[in-house]
């Protein structure tokens, strides 16, 4: 019995200590929030490409993204992108979860520049869908800072 008060109070004191970790570790990188302190106003824009096929095909290959990127991407952000191989897992229209390699492609552009760019995103997304029989490709889009 006496046992567990002591986990409790130990537990509470954990808890509390991490708690004050938080605003410490923060407050060690400045006044300033992180996008603020260097570096003008990008975008980042994540697309994330599923390889497996409906039905059980061949999944996409290394050799037919990197065509798509060339093709597809490269002529619409020519100033660059990164791709990152990965693997994920995501619940189908069908309530299936899926486990599959993919491909994470970043963009950086300023934010001026979203509603250029926003459509030529769309359509990177529709074509891959189109030619992979993929049912989506996931966007994030976050504000940063960058200074190359």
């Amino acid at each position: 019995m006496i046992k567990s008060p002591v986990r409790l109070t130990a537990a509470v004191l954990t808890a509390g200590l991490i708690g004050v970790g938080g605003p410490v570790a923060y407050g060690a990188l400045g006044n300033e929030a992180p996008s603020e302190r260097a570096g003008a106003a990008y975008l980042e824009t994540s697309l994330f490409f599923g390889t497996a096929m409906p039905g059980g095909g061949e999944p996409v290959s290394d050799e037919q993204f990197h065509a798509f990127v060339d093709e597809v991407v490269t002529p619409q952000f020519p100033a660059g992108l990164t791709v990152q191989d990965g693997y994920g897992q995501y619940r189908d229209g069908h309530g299936v979860i899926e486990r599959e390699k993919s491909f994470e492609l970043v963009l950086l552009y300023p934010v001026a520049e979203y509603d250029a760019n926003d459509p030529k995103i769309e359509g990177i997304r529709e074509e891959y869908k189109k030619r992979f029989a993929q049912e989506s490709v996931a966007r994030v889009d976050d504000r940063t800072a960058v200074d190359f």
